[in-house]
């Protein structure tokens, strides 16, 4: 199942989700790029009611969630509980609902990690081609040891330029699959050191011993967060 978190009171854009990108919400683009993966099942899950219709005029399904949420992790699996409370779903993808480019082939690259059943948790990168990129804390960096020609298992996640030396840095891209009893035991635990300090929440994982593997993809997804990269999206999509 393709779970989509998506919420209307983002601070830097507020109303993303309803943005309109050539005639129709981002919502309804971040849908069809997820049915075109043909993973399973797309729900949205939201705590808006104008996400929801906008999701449901779109041939999409929402379900509402709790407006409390700290994270889209803690959204989907409020949602996969409602929605599966027998617990036949085994796996669960998280795709941020503001990446309204992301490439079809990218999303089954992720979920096809978890065939491994040593994978707790696989996520995609990218490498990086801008040099200004490679020393921006607002790209964030996978380090990871090579297992195959285009996956790695991930050792760290940072803001910092790692690793030092010669050789490729990736971007990390924010989409993750999970198996049900790894987001199920990851939302359980409280936020760790790393976490907090680096600001971001798969080092939880990572500092409770789970698995993360990473599938290495061709691009990066536009992640629409200022009315900036709203009209980049626009741009883009308008082609």
């Amino acid at each position: 199942m393709v779970l989509i978190p998506a919420r209307l009171a983002a601070t830097r854009l507020p109303g993303k989700p309803l943005a309109d990108i050539a005639g129709r919400p981002m919502i309804a683009h971040v849908l069809a790029r997820a049915h075109e993966a043909g993973v399973g099942e797309v729900v949205v899950a939201t705590d808006s009611e104008a996400v929801c219709v906008a999701a449901e005029k779109a041939g999409g399904r929402a379900v509402m969630t709790s407006a409390d949420h700290p994270s889209g992790s803690d959204r989907i699996f409020e949602a996969l509980v409602d929605l599966d409370p027998e617990r036949r779903i085994r796996r669960v993808v998280n795709v941020q609902g503001d990446l309204p480019t992301l490439h079809p082939a990218d999303l089954r690259a992720a979920v096809a990690l978890l065939d491994d059943p040593e994978v707790d948790i696989a996520t995609i990168a990218a490498e990086i081609r801008d040099p200004a990129e490679r020393t921006s804390p607002h790209i964030v960096k996978v380090v990871g040891s090579p297992i195959g020609a285009r996956r790695l298992r991930a050792l760290y996640f940072t803001r910092a330029t790692a690793p030092h030396g010669e050789g490729p840095l990736y971007h990390h891209i924010g989409l993750y699959a999970y198996r049900r009893a790894a987001l199920e035991r990851f939302v359980k635990l409280p936020p760790s050191t790393l976490e907090k300090r680096e600001k971001l929440e798969q080092l939880r994982a990572l500092e409770a011993g789970m698995r993360i593997d990473v599938a290495l993809v061709d691009s990066v997804p536009l992640g629409v967060d200022t009315p900036e990269e709203l009209e980049r999206a626009r741009a883009l999509l308008a082609r």
